[in-house]
């Protein structure tokens, strides 16, 4: 694959996998377009400018690992993984289909390629954190970056797996919290919220970067910012919204977890056109 760190044309890559992610989930009838669409940006900018990663070797030992935490907003990560070449396009609308490689969530046994089976949510940052530990062992330049859902990190164990992080000086890890306001039930402010988020983050002992999560410029300084610290875990918050780039979708809490219709998807797509 041809990496790239020119915004314009990772725009333009970005674009097109919110494109495929909704055809996957309208195909499937089923699914999480919200969430997929907000962290866009942030998969795409991953996987085409920031990951040490090779397709044709995607078991490299140090190669940098990337964990979809929120699992469930895989379609935007099947989606890039494809356009990188690690698993084929040509399935990509068999999401969510018995015996597809691309499960509802991720899942290694069917999609190798796949760092973990996440999905369970809470789960996601105590695994980078694993996988750092190893590479530091191991002396590998790898580094392990992690997507977390605002309202997954309502939960415990991420908060015990972020103490340990800082606890143990692990500057190999980084999380990325999609901030985009809206989780399962509603809104996040309304089921428990999580502000003042920064300074918890910071409390537990990780350095903090706050960014739109739409700029890719921003996130580009803010993982170039993460990648140089030393002695301490990052956490980049990451300000998105929910169903970014589809007007009906945008920060409307009925489709974190509800497929378009087919009309629907012909109005997204001549959006995202």
């Amino acid at each position: 694959m041809q990496k790239t760190s020119d915004v314009a044309q990772l725009a333009a890559i970005t674009k097109r996998m919110r494109r495929t992610a909704i055809e996957m989930i309208t195909e499937a009838g089923s699914g999480h377009p919200g969430g997929s669409l907000s962290a866009a940006e942030i998969v795409t900018t991953l996987f085409f400018d920031v990951l040490r990663h090779d397709p044709e070797n995607p078991h490299w030992t140090d190669r940098d690992r990337f964990i979809l935490s929120k699992g469930h907003c895989c379609p935007i990560l099947y989606a890039v993984m494809a356009e990188c070449g690690y698993c084929p396009k040509d399935q990509l609308m068999t999401l969510r289909k018995l015996g597809s490689m691309y499960q509802g969530h991720p899942d290694v046994r069917f999609l190798p390629a796949l760092e973990a089976s996440t999905g369970s949510l809470g789960l996601g940052l105590s695994l980078g954190l694993g996988m750092s530990l190893a590479s530091r062992m191991n002396g590998s330049k790898s580094r392990s970056y992690v997507v977390l859902g605002d309202g997954e990190i309502q939960e415990g164990q991420i908060w015990e797996a972020a103490m340990a992080a800082a606890f143990l000086r692990v500057d190999n890890l980084a999380a990325i919290v999609d901030y985009n306001q809206i989780q399962l039930d509603g809104f996040v402010k309304d089921i428990m919220s999580l502000e003042p988020l920064a300074e918890k983050w910071r409390s537990f002992g990780w350095h903090v970067i706050e960014a739109f999560g739409h700029d890719i410029a921003a996130l580009q300084n803010a993982f170039g910012e993460a990648s140089s610290m030393k002695g301490k875990p990052t956490c980049i918050i990451a300000h998105t919204v929910k169903g970014k780039g589809v007007s009906f979708m945008e920060n409307n809490p009925k489709f974190h977890g509800t497929a378009p219709t087919r009309d629907e998807c012909a109005k997204a797509l001549q959006e995202l056109a």
